[in-house]
């Protein structure tokens, strides 16, 4: 028998109920996960930015701040933005449930909660969020720093690089409300065309961003790029007598994808990537995929 305890996930229940919350909590707990409390939104704000949960479970009608404007919030902290939120409401009515997903919920409940059709809605959400996590952090481990908007450039999802390299940028949440949105919209009209640049303003260091197309109907996917800083594709470019594409090959060959991986990845059959991977090889002078991934290390990193 394996003794070795698996990491719970950590889930954050909002609620001003103490019965709820103690019932919730049982139940939970004993589905393995491990449980934070909080009796209203602002403490459940405080307690998400010191203990980043796995999802969140929002009561909609709270005294002060409701769990609509909570998860609005919540939904504007770059850490806390790709966080999961349930709302738990005894309101039915089609506004009010609008209203919750509008604020950034991913689904809802209705009071009184049955635990195990909640414990069942945790798992599915905690399963693709997951998913999406790692597509975005693919995304960016391959010098990819990609977000998406609404068409009228409202933000709705980041990388955690673009973050991190808005805030390197000096863009703090001021600028991200009140500057970022309006100059998408300037810059990518309706009529914007894939391949459109539009080069940010009012940040210490300049940033570019790049309209990359619609990949969902009213959904805009956008690549934040760094003018002063190449990306590992390019950085393979620069250094080694590679094309593009190989180059894109070899920086998931460097971290440590197969070749089934990396067809996912790129949209390219496995067999596809063998046959860049025979080109690599010839032009590295290599005889395998471990010496071509330690002579790709050591060029990554080095701008």
């Amino acid at each position: 028998m394996n003794d070795l305890r698996q990491e719970r996930d950590l889930v954050l229940v909002v609620d001003d109920s103490p019965d709820t919350l103690g019932m919730l909590n049982h139940a939970l707990d004993q589905a393995g996960f491990t449980v934070l409390v909080a009796l209203e939104g602002l403490q459940a704000v405080s307690i998400a930015r010191k203990m980043l949960p796995d999802i969140i479970l929002l009561d909609a009608v709270m005294p002060n701040l409701d769990g609509f404007a909570t998860c609005r919030i919540l939904k504007r902290e770059p850490d806390l933005a790709d966080v999961p939120v349930i709302f738990m409401t005894g309101l039915t009515d089609t506004d009010d449930i609008v209203k919750g997903l509008e604020a950034g919920g991913v689904d809802y409940v209705t009071k009184p909660v049955k635990p195990q059709e909640l414990i069942a809605r945790i798992r599915v959400h905690l399963s693709n969020a997951r998913l999406t996590q790692s597509a975005r952090t693919a995304l960016d481990t391959a010098g990819q720093f990609l977000f998406a908007t609404t068409r009228d450039g409202q933000f709705l999802w980041a990388t955690p690089q673009v973050h991190h390299l808005f805030e390197k940028s000096g863009a703090d949440r001021f600028w991200l409300d009140q500057q970022l949105t309006p100059q998408l919209r300037a810059g990518f009209p309706a009529q914007a065309l894939p391949g459109s640049n539009l080069q940010l303003e009012g940040l210490s260091q300049p940033l570019k961003v790049s309209y990359l197309g619609e990949p969902a109907p009213g959904e805009r996917l956008l690549r934040l790029t760094d003018p002063e800083r190449p990306s590992e594709t390019e950085a393979l470019r620069k250094h080694l007598a590679v094309t593009e594409r190989e180059a894109e090959v070899l920086v998931w060959i460097a971290h440590g994808k197969t070749n089934r991986e990396i067809g996912q990845i790129l949209s390219m059959s496995p067999r596809t990537v063998n046959k860049h991977l025979e080109q690599i090889f010839r032009k590295l002078g290599v005889e395998n995929r471990t010496t071509a991934a330690a002579m790709a290390l050591r060029h990554l990193g080095t701008d």
